[in-house]
């Protein structure tokens, strides 16, 4: 059998889910556009610059979980995929995910956006395993600070070979693994594996990958090309 990972933003998705579930709220009227979208910007400008500090911006992001009742959280999450996700996915990176499972691997979504946010996205590509930030809850209501390590940089690898501990694996117990990703953010997690892929990948991440000679490859370009075989 082989593992294979995702990355979530820019990646299967073209678009940020973090950034996507906020402007959301906005339109909801539940957010303040002037304060959140100024925010939002700085810490986008930091994570791409490999600098993000990530308790600082899960402080931020986290946050509007814990001011609502989880049903109505969820009534709005249902709107969010209607209105912003599924208009995200690329057909190339449904095909891809779809070709990773029908080969029988153990695939799984590896992301730093919350797991309240991704689940869903992640049971919208047919993919049954996730590993991403945790948002803590007390007595089933959300509390605005994540639990456990946050799924972002090292911590993509320390939260992933747990999963795979939980299930008595690890990453030597696999021929072929792939992670899938378009950040520079992801190297520790790239570098764990046998199969790294740049998709869409930033400037640093592409020299990277140019200078190790990994495969580099759209699913946002053009939705219709081709995805890469996953014996590629």
């Amino acid at each position: 059998m082989d593992l294979v990972l995702f990355d979530l933003d820019n990646t299967l998705l073209a678009g940020d889910s973090d950034v996507a579930w906020t402007q959301f709220l906005i339109e909801e009227g539940v957010l303040d556009a002037s304060v959140q979208e100024m925010r939002n910007l700085v810490f986008y400008e930091q994570y791409k610059a490999g600098t993000l500090d990530i308790h600082a911006f899960l402080d931020f992001q986290l946050a509007p979980l814990a001011r609502y009742p989880r049903t109505q959280l969820d009534v709005w999450h249902r709107l969010f995929m209607d209105r912003h996700i599924r208009p995200m996915i690329p057909n190339a990176a449904r095909q891809l995910v779809d070709g990773h499972l029908q080969s029988g691997a153990l695939v799984a979504l590896v992301t730093a956006t919350n797991s309240y946010i991704t689940w869903p996205i992640a049971r919208e590509f047919g993919i049954a395993h996730l590993v991403a930030t945790i948002p803590a809850q007390e007595n089933g209501i959300f509390t605005g600070k994540p639990k456990g390590i946050p799924t972002f940089q090292a911590g993509k690898v320390a939260r992933t070979e747990d999963w795979l501990e939980s299930m008595g694996l690890n990453f030597g117990c696999f021929d072929k693994s792939w992670f899938y990703s378009d950040s520079h953010n992801d190297l520790p997690l790239l570098q764990k594996v046998t199969h790294p892929i740049a998709v869409d990948p930033d400037e640093i991440l592409r020299a990277v990958a140019q200078e190790h000679h990994w495969k580099i490859l759209s699913l946002h370009s053009n939705p219709q090309d081709n995805p890469a075989h996953p014996d590629s």
